[in-house]
């Protein structure tokens, strides 16, 4: 109930700074527009951004007889965290990295990279993959995948603001000035940013403790975050710079130049993980 209460009201506020990018793009009639897009984003989102950000990534499924140990692993980590098995993806991507979808554990889908699958040990993995079963069990990925789909759709409409030829700005007529237009483009995303980072931080550290608990081997996971955040740093992931408003599903920020734990960073920093992992062993 508590994770539903934080789904709404995150809906809530994302629709609301959607709405007033509407507003100042084109006034009375763009706030009741964006009030539109928003409702029919969230009610899309609910049902069908796992799907959609799956296929983003041109994530494909794999079962039992194409991918059987990866397969075998996530059913036995799954039993033990208390879930039904979730669907298996692999996405075509040298960058080491993994996530979880899927509006509740019963529609769950784990998506790795085939590079997480090159560069770890079975230890290693396993730590992952718990990881990303406990933002499943936590109802992590509902919130996440729909803030990605609604953080994308703001960076959109404030693009769109650069285009709009500059009118009175009354709320009237609508339109904002060239300087105003700027400004939304920059600020709207910069504000739906704000709002990921503040879901995603915690749910990564819990979420690595969730891990810790599910396999027992803290240090596992530590292992495989050094080695993934190592590479990431190296290897692009063309998913995820084209769709950076995913960014903060995976394991490890994907994102080229995010080197550390700055402000807009979409993850805690590895060291600040690693040292909580190593505590816990």
């Amino acid at each position: 109930m508590d994770n539903l209460l934080r789904t709404g009201l995150l809906m809530a506020a994302l629709t609301a700074l959607l709405m007033i990018v509407g507003y100042w793009i084109g006034g009375t009639n763009g706030t009741l527009v964006a009030f539109l897009i928003a409702a029919a984003t969230n009610v899309w989102s609910f049902w069908n951004a796992d799907t959609a950000v799956l296929s983003w990534y041109n994530a494909q499924p794999v079962d039992a007889r194409q991918a059987p140990a990866l397969v075998r692993l996530v059913d036995s980590l799954a039993a033990r965290a208390g879930l039904p098995p979730p669907k298996v993806y692999i996405i075509n991507s040298d960058q080491p990295n993994a996530f979880a979808t899927g509006r509740d554990p019963a529609h769950a889908a784990v998506a790795v990279n085939t590079g997480l699958l090159q560069v770890l040990s079975e230890p290693e993995l396993a730590g992952v993959l718990a990881h990303e079963l406990t933002h499943v069990r936590n109802r992590d990925t509902l919130t996440m995948t729909i803030t990605a789909t609604l953080a994308g759709a703001i960076g959109t409409l404030a693009n769109l603001g650069m285009f709009m030829r500059p009118t009175r700005g009354d709320g009237r007529n609508g339109g904002v000035g060239a300087i105003g237009a700027l400004l939304i483009m920059v600020l709207a995303p910069l504000t739906a940013t704000l709002v990921q980072l503040a879901i995603s931080r915690t749910r990564e550290f819990s979420a690595d403790r969730g891990s810790a608990e599910i396999t027992g081997q803290p240090l596992a996971l530590a292992s495989a975050l050094r080695k993934i955040d190592g590479i990431a740093r190296q290897v692009p992931n063309a998913g995820a710079e084209r769709n950076p408003a995913t960014a903060h599903l995976f394991i490890v920020n994907p994102l080229a130049g995010v080197n550390f734990d700055s402000l807009f960073a979409t993850h805690p920093s590895v060291e600040q993980r690693v040292a909580r992992l190593q505590a816990m062993a």
